[in-house]
């Protein structure tokens, strides 16, 4: 019989986390274990609001799934049946699986990818965001940060100050930048308009920058756009892949949304099928949910995962950083 437990933590960040839609300065995670006595494998959930998660709501479900047989479980198809039956959402599912996954691989003697079937990466370079902030504080960000040694950056903006915050990061860096509105726009046109005065800068693409429920306008946008459009709040743990390949250019795959390794794999699969770009994003994580998203980074076009460089005082240590590359060091 295997023990599971679950441990709250709150996250100090190192500076306020703003996007168009929020902004925090503290994120509370949880932390999942799972052993038999000699062996154990962790997990991370880090709850997002805009998907209905709170931590106090991961807590109550993760009762409900001990409550309802959780230490009876012994393989990752037993413990799916379980969250079928009792309702967890994604973030949970994930922290679950992953530690379930990591605690396999310790007893069958196995590495995270050989058991996902994957190709294995030694590194990869990751971008790093610019939240939301005044733009005369931008020169002073990047350098503080000492952001110029990523192989590529993200601009997080709003309608109110986007071009702004674009000019001053071209006028602090000169590497290429993803643009990132979190479902800022309403209009097409007006978001065109925001586009026409990109131009001038070295852009990759842009991320989801109308609601998902805006499903006629990114029709409408992406037979208009001169930039790739990648999907990131259009998918969640499912998609309407017919709907999605003739809105998006490319899809960004967050862990802690598919609810899990094999979703998320399944996702990124898709994707490509599709021929339709990847990416994989991350929350506000510790470097053990970095750590796991670097485990199907392969062949994936763009990787966005400073979840943790952001986090101030990380505690577990499990992911490095050097010269904008990742190297994981160790399983969680």
């Amino acid at each position: 019989m295997l023990t599971w437990h679950i441990e709250t933590r709150e996250l100090t960040l190192r500076y306020t986390w703003k996007i168009s839609r929020n902004a925090s300065d503290i994120k509370t995670n949880l932390f999942i274990t799972v052993g038999d006595g000699q062996l154990q494998g962790r997990g991370e959930a880090a709850p997002n609001v805009r998907y209905g998660e709170t931590p106090e709501l991961l807590n109550q479900q993760f009762a409900q799934l001990q409550a309802s047989g959780l230490d009876q479980i012994g393989s990752v198809t037993e413990l799916q049946q379980l969250t079928t039956q009792v309702p967890v959402l994604p973030a949970l599912r994930f922290a679950l699986e992953s530690a379930m996954v990591h605690y396999l691989c310790r007893k069958q003697n196995k590495t995270v990818p050989e058991f996902l079937g994957v190709e294995p990466v030694t590194s990869a370079p990751t971008a790093y965001s610019f939240p939301i902030m005044d733009p005369g504080k931008i020169a002073a960000f990047t350098a503080e940060h000492g952001l110029k040694r990523f192989e590529y950056l993200k601009v997080k903006v709003n309608q109110e100050s986007g071009l702004d915050m674009m000019a001053e990061v071209a006028r602090a860096t000169s590497q290429p930048l993803v643009v990132d509105a979190n479902e800022a726009w309403q209009d097409p046109d007006a978001l065109m308009r925001f586009f026409e005065g990109l131009k001038k800068y070295p852009i990759i693409m842009i991320e989801q920058p109308m609601p998902s429920a805006l499903q006629e306008e990114y029709l409408y946008l992406k037979k208009h756009t001169p930039y790739d459009l990648f999907a990131d709040e259009s998918v969640t743990d499912h998609a309407d892949w017919d709907l999605l390949q003739q809105q998006f250019h490319g899809v960004n795959m967050k862990l802690m949304k598919a609810g899990g390794y094999l979703n998320g794999l399944e996702i990124l699969n898709k994707t490509r099928s599709l021929g339709l770009k990847t990416m994989i994003g991350c929350m506000m994580e510790t470097s053990m949910g970095i750590w796991s998203a670097l485990q199907l980074a392969h062949g994936v076009n763009i990787l966005d995962l400073d979840g943790m460089l952001i986090v101030k005082d990380e505690p577990f240590g499990l992911v490095r950083e050097e010269a904008g590359r990742l190297y994981p060091v160790e399983q969680p």
